[in-house]
């Protein structure tokens, strides 16, 4: 370990909860540092200034405690870069063994060689909504799990026969524990936890429902068939900055929505939709698309395109087109100041 130099240099920070491992690199890849700090601000603001004083960009990776610290070290005049984890994960994945130190070295080396891709870290406002929507969606997965249990319940014994897929259900297991008081012990704890988290769920939704009321933005973009609260605010928390797209026709494919090719000499080859920072925002807009689809009774062109594929190639290659076409004309509506087209049919002859 050296004291500080005043050449350009390059920080790997390899954060996790206990500590931080840092490493410096000068420009010609030799470190002048390399050592574990507690991961704790004032720590790593000390560690900078003193190994660090002319570093030219500084590396985290993406993860929980990623925005929080990007933005106190943005405060502090730090050129600190969030960077892809998932893009990372393969230079860093090169090197033999893997331990935090080498991986802050990866980070620096990656840093000084200027082969990264870069990660949005959304504002607090975006943060915030979008941890309402993940905690939303947690709760729903949870209270599916709950319906199936108690699904599996009440079929093994025989207690109902019918159709158990109804959105009456849960009044169903209320009249089996009425009529047969000997399964209350499995059923009503089930029973509880469903309502309990449905009011919970409820509670989100309204929450959710005067966010997106008060937000311009959000209003124009739900004048879109299909297009609901929850999609709309997904889709702008998850995008935050649409500036930070030159085009919206790039939205799709960052969403994971658009197929991916795979081509190697005369060989090529589509390999189904790519990858995605939000699985919810993706399911949401495929919902969306459904909706559009099939119970959107009004006209438009995008139905009409959609249709078209849906005939040509099937329901679901049509709903993640129209998912996809969702995502860029709720771009463009948010950067235009637009609403929803719907167009005029084309007349056919007589």
């Amino acid at each position: 370990m050296t004291g500080a130099n005043h050449s350009m240099t390059y920080v790997g920070l390899d954060v996790s909860l206990a500590e931080t491992h840092v490493c410096v690199l000068r420009e010609d890849g030799k470190a002048v540092f390399q050592g574990a700090i507690p991961s704790e601000l004032a720590s790593i603001v000390e560690c900078l200034n003193q190994h660090a004083p002319n570093c030219q960009r500084v590396a985290v990776e993406t993860g929980a405690t990623t925005p929080w610290l990007w933005r106190e070290l943005r405060h502090r005049d730090v050129p600190v870069i969030c960077v892809d984890a998932r893009h990372a994960s393969q230079a860093l994945s090169m090197r033999r063994n893997k331990t935090d130190r080498n991986d802050a070295e990866g980070l620096a080396e990656l840093m000084r060689i200027g082969w990264y891709k870069e990660a949005n870290v959304r504002t607090p406002e975006a943060q915030f909504i979008r941890s309402m929507l993940s905690a939303r969606y947690q709760m729903r997965l949870s209270r599916r799990d709950l319906l199936n249990q108690m699904r599996g319940i009440v079929k093994t014994f025989g207690l109902i026969t019918e159709s158990t897929g109804t959105s009456r259900f849960p009044k169903m297991v209320a009249d089996v524990i009425a009529e047969h008081p000997a399964v209350a012990p499995m059923l009503k704890p089930l029973l509880d936890a469903h309502d309990a988290l449905s009011e919970q769920i409820r509670v989100y939704d309204d929450q959710l429902k005067d966010t997106a009321a008060k937000n311009e933005h959000a209003l124009r973009i739900m004048t879109i068939p299909g297009v609901s609260y929850l999609v709309t605010l997904g889709f702008m928390s998850t995008i935050d900055d649409p500036k930070r797209f030159s085009s919206s026709a790039k939205v799709g494919p960052y969403l994971g929505l658009a197929p991916r090719t795979r081509q190697s000499g005369e060989s090529s080859y589509s390999a189904g939709i790519g990858q995605t920072p939000s699985r919810m925002v993706r399911s949401y807009l495929y919902q969306a698309a459904t909706v559009l689809l099939t119970r959107s009774a009004k006209w438009s062109r995008l139905k009409a395109w959609g249709l078209r594929i849906h005939k040509r190639a099937g329901f679901k290659r049509a709903a993640i087109a129209v998912a996809r076409k969702l995502a860029i004309i709720m771009h463009s509506i948010w950067v235009d100041g637009t609403e929803f087209e719907y167009g005029i049919p084309k007349k056919t002859a007589a």
